[in-house]
């Protein structure tokens, strides 16, 4: 209980480094203590393009054929929530970007969470006002990311340092960013009060097809390969000690949901827009829904190097101490379900 409390704490010292995400929807924490087959997951995931192996998973009934039972879901709108929620028990397991999993296992020393997946890679894109071409021109800008200290936020303060130019967290230097929701920087944007934003899909294909902006960098371009992880999938250490033919019930469905989004790519699209939807009110245009799909790949590769790589990025612009991931990856599970399909293994390195 008192370990329980600690990992609690440290998610509220989480929220106040990298801003408090809104928890939308919740189901019941089923926390009855029972174990084995009378588990039943609690999956969390957010309504975003980027966790449509999540959305896929839970609607086209991928997850329960596996689990036995539907998994209890709920929904975040920003990963310092969700990492709140797997803290305090209300859920087991759940997709997030790669800063928040470096956070949880930085507060918690080690202890709380394992990435034992990956789920997606790419859709990022700085995108800007016709006009600026190239990082010069953003002096004196104004710039959005989704929040301080997320995983977009880090990648624009690192690019920019590396352009020779300065974005303090206090909002001065050479280019001002302003860390605000997604939703709001659609409005900024249009309303001029921003020059661009760094954000990730479908808010990036939004920017560029509904308000006239320009993509001035893919993220993509930046990495090894043009593959860097935007989302994985993390575990309660807690749960995986005591339920570990569960997880791996969960990472059967997570392959096979995988498969069905590249195999099925017209269906998979329809399935996340109605997902969408429903979570959020509001279907996405075709256009934007097949260009933010375009640009993002569905693997369970966690592509572990570029979360190395990124927490180095973070430490050097100071948005995070030091830290050791050795042993963030449990990867085990993955690569027997992997192994069992006759599918090539991932690695944690």
């Amino acid at each position: 209980m008192h370990r329980r409390l600690r990992w609690r704490a440290a998610a509220a010292a989480l929220i106040v480094l990298a801003g408090a995400g809104t928890l939308s929807a919740c189901g019941d924490d089923g926390g009855d203590g029972k174990s084995g087959a009378d588990a039943q997951l609690r999956l969390g995931y957010f309504p975003n393009i980027t966790h449509a192996t999540a959305l896929v998973g839970v609607e086209k009934g991928i997850f329960a054929k596996h689990l036995g039972k539907a998994p209890k879901t709920a929904t975040f709108n920003a990963g310092p929530a969700a990492v709140e929620a797997l803290f305090s028990g209300a859920i087991d397991a759940t997709f997030v970007g790669p800063n928040p999993s470096i956070n949880a296992w930085a507060q918690s020393h080690g202890k709380a969470v394992h990435i034992i997946s990956g789920a997606a890679s790419g859709g990022v894109a700085l995108i800007v006002k016709p006009g600026i071409k190239n990082a010069q021109d953003l002096k004196g800008k104004k710039i959005a990311t989704p929040q301080l200290g997320n995983t977009q936020d880090v990648a624009v303060r690192y690019w920019l340092k590396q352009q020779g130019l300065t974005a303090n967290k206090d909002g001065s230097g050479d280019v001002k960013i302003i860390p605000q929701d997604n939703s709001q920087t659609l409005q900024t944007f249009q309303q001029g009060t921003i020059d661009g934003a760094w954000v990730p899909e479908p808010y990036a294909s939004r920017l560029v097809l509904e308000d006239k902006g320009v993509k001035l960098l893919d993220e993509s371009s930046l990495w090894p390969g043009g593959k860097f992880v935007i989302t994985n999938l993390i575990v309660s250490q807690e749960f995986e000690k005591k339920h570990p033919d569960e997880v791996k019930k969960l990472l059967q469905g997570v392959v096979e949901a995988t498969d069905y989004i590249n195999q099925n790519k017209a269906d998979a699209e329809k399935v996340t827009n109605d997902a969408l939807t429903k979570l959020s009110g509001k279907p996405l245009k075709p256009n934007v829904l097949d260009s933010a799909f375009k640009s993002i790949t569905f693997t369970v590769d966690p592509v572990a190097s570029s979360l190395t790589a990124g927490a180095q990025h973070a430490e050097q612009i100071g948005l995070l101490q030091k830290t050791d991931l050795n042993g963030i990856y449990e990867l085990g599970p993955l690569n027997d379900v992997l192994k069992a399909s006759g599918k090539a293994q991932v690695s944690d390195k």
